[in-house]
């Protein structure tokens, strides 16, 4: 049985991100004034296409639904634009990814060792990481 959007919130989780792991609490750089700067509306859209590659790329090896919608493979150019407008819940088997448009990370829930290889390598392509937050 697939598991629900609300029972994936709750599963292992991973994020894709631009930074390589995460940034300690007590870390002496200027993380919240680098954030920031990569929040900016020209630098947020880079990363977010980013983002769109990495989900495009994945479908050409995995079937993707959109949140909770029968669709199976929406059309790319649909994927797209609802990923830069609108928080997207991305499933593919009993695995999920939540994209937010205003955000440059996105997070992957529940994914077998298969699946989160595929996603490091396409996001290694993409210049992004993949790390799992400290407990």
């Amino acid at each position: 049985m697939k598991k629900t959007i609300e029972e994936l919130l709750g599963t292992p989780y991973w994020i894709i991100d631009i930074l390589p792991f995460q940034v300690p609490a007590d870390s002496q750089g200027q993380y919240f004034a680098v954030a920031d700067y990569f929040l900016q509306e020209e630098q947020l859209a880079a990363v977010k296409q980013k983002h769109i590659h990495l989900i495009l790329k994945l479908n050409c090896y995995r079937d993707i639904t959109i949140d909770d919608e029968a669709e199976i493979n929406p059309s790319p150019k649909r994927v797209a634009g609802e990923m830069q407008k609108r928080y997207l819940y991305i499933r593919t088997g009993d695995s999920m990814i939540l994209s937010e448009p205003d955000d440059t990370h996105m997070t992957v829930f529940n994914p077998d060792a298969q699946l989160l290889e595929l996603i490091r390598t396409l996001a290694s392509g993409e210049g992004l990481y993949v790390w799992q937050p400290a407990v």
